[in-house]
């Protein structure tokens, strides 16, 4: 077989690019196959306690089984697909649900009524398992600008609840504090806070932090103000004897100069590496954000056009990074106006009313999130939180058997290919389909069993990664 080109020429030609392709997946090594929580609950730190997380999903179930007791009720309100032929008597209902709870696995995938069902069943165990996967302790807007004394108090007392928390077993998975900017002005309470809190927290607990424990820092519009939480990072783990690199930071995408700079370029990029390897995320602030670009307090939501901008700019600079992305909060709560036992049948019916239409806008928000690849939002209030697992599970179990398609029909076809330099395409593309499912069997939209349509065995899906589990297939060949 004649060839035009020598070896020895291609061989430094490619050894070039492997150079070049390595470096591009150092930077884009794709989606990080960890758990992600599907929201951050900010509350301001002087209300912190260490059973909050608890009292929070006991009022989020209340106020579901108060406007929302059955999975009809439900379904009607959000439109659910299926919602216009379920029954309307209470009788008819029951024995729906009944009906459908009898049903195996299978069988009940395929009733019309499942995806309703399915729905509420996985929020009300929800909200009474883990109610709340992550949470903020916020110094900033949540908490205000207080008195020097008052702030260095609240710092002491949050982190003796974190501490009694862990004690207790009684905080969410996720868990870390926002302090206020790096902006001239605060700069220096921000340090204070954070020195105060995390002092106070290793002293009570001997040196250890809770599980998935970050510093959220707000308002960043230059790489400076991370560098130099990096350096405090440095010191703090030295003073409290900390390994280095413990500790975790997420910034904050809520200024128009945080998606273009003075230069005309997109610096969010350059802000997380300014983190050093400490970053693990990146927040949306809706209301900062929408200020930022001149809108009126009236039109400040997350269905914004200029949010859908900053949503896809953020995309478009961090996309592969491994960075966890999160969308904003829903302003309105979704809390009826008359308050007391003793309402009159009007006065429920406007609570209901005004419950459901706060449903619907939270339930639509976070629909539009997750349908533009954002996993993750924020909730201010528990009253919230139905809304966040009812649109989150509508998301996954909605997309399911699509899903299961695509990632059985890669896996068969990319076990039979050969292991070279192209596998790492295979991999980051099977790791895209393998994190739909890691998604949703972190948040209880799926059991384990409910992967293995997908030809997975549990041992592969419990390496949570796509590129061992070919590597495991190819050895087997």
């Amino acid at each position: 077989m004649k060839r035009s080109l020598p070896d020895l020429d291609t061989s430094a030609l490619l050894d070039q690019l492997g150079s070049a392709n390595r470096r591009f997946q150092e930077t884009y090594p794709g989606d990080r196959p960890d758990r992600q929580p599907v929201h951050t609950v900010y509350g301001g730190a002087n209300l912190f306690r260490a059973d909050t997380a608890a009292r929070m999903g006991e009022i989020a179930l209340r106020n579901l089984q108060t406007y929302a007791p059955n999975f009809v009720e439900l379904a009607r309100v959000l439109a659910l697909p299926g919602h216009e032929a379920l029954p309307t008597l209470e009788k008819d209902i029951h024995d729906l649900t009944a009906q459908l709870d009898a049903l195996g696995p299978d069988e009940r995938r395929q009733h019309p009524a499942w995806l309703a069902h399915a729905v509420h069943s996985k929020i009300v165990q929800k909200l009474k398992t883990e109610a709340v996967e992550d949470f903020r302790i916020d110094f900033e807007d949540g908490f205000g600008n207080r008195p020097d004394a008052e702030e260095d108090a609240t710092a002491i007392q949050a982190a003796q609840e974190v501490a009694k928390g862990m004690r207790e077993n009684s905080l969410p998975p996720f868990i870390g504090i926002r302090i206020k900017p790096f902006t001239e002005d605060l700069k220096a309470r921000g340090v204070r806070t954070l020195d105060l809190f995390l002092s106070t927290l290793l002293e009570e607990t001997g040196g250890q932090l809770p599980a998935n424990f970050v510093v959220m820092l707000p308002k960043v519009t230059i790489p400076e103000q991370m560098t130099t939480l990096v350096r405090l990072y440095d010191l703090l783990e030295k003073t409290n004897n900390l390994p280095a690199g413990t500790l975790k930071m997420e910034t904050m995408v809520e200024a128009t100069q945080i998606i273009m700079d003075e230069e005309g370029r997109n610096p969010l990029l350059r802000i997380i590496r300014a983190g050093e390897g400490r970053c693990v995320a990146a927040h949306f602030g809706t209301y900062d954000y929408t200020a930022s670009a001149g809108i009126t307090a009236k039109y400040q939501t997350m269905a914004h056009p200029v949010c859908d901008f900053a949503h896809h700019m953020t995309k478009v600079a961090l996309g592969g990074t491994g960075i966890f992305l999160s969308d904003g909060a829903t302003n309105v709560m979704p809390i009826g106006p008359h308050r007391g036992d003793e309402l009159t049948f009007a006065q429920q019916r406007e609570n209901r009313e005004a419950v459901h239409r706060a449903w619907r806008q939270a339930y639509h928000h976070t629909m539009h999130s997750l349908i533009n690849g954002f996993y993750q939002g924020w909730d201010l209030n528990p009253a919230q939180l139905p809304m966040r697992y009812a649109a989150t599970y509508a998301f996954f179990l909605g997309a399911y058997e699509e899903a299961v398609h695509r990632l059985r029909v890669f896996v068969e076809r990319a076990a039979i290919s050969t292991l070279t330099g192209d596998i790492f395409d295979d991999a980051a593309t099977g790791q895209g389909l393998l994190n739909f499912f890691l998604k949703a069997l972190n948040c209880g939209a799926i059991s384990e069993e409910d992967i293995a349509p997908t030809g997975l065995t549990l041992e592969e899906i419990e390496t949570r990664s796509f590129y061992r589990i070919l590597q495991g297939r190819r050895k087997q060949r």
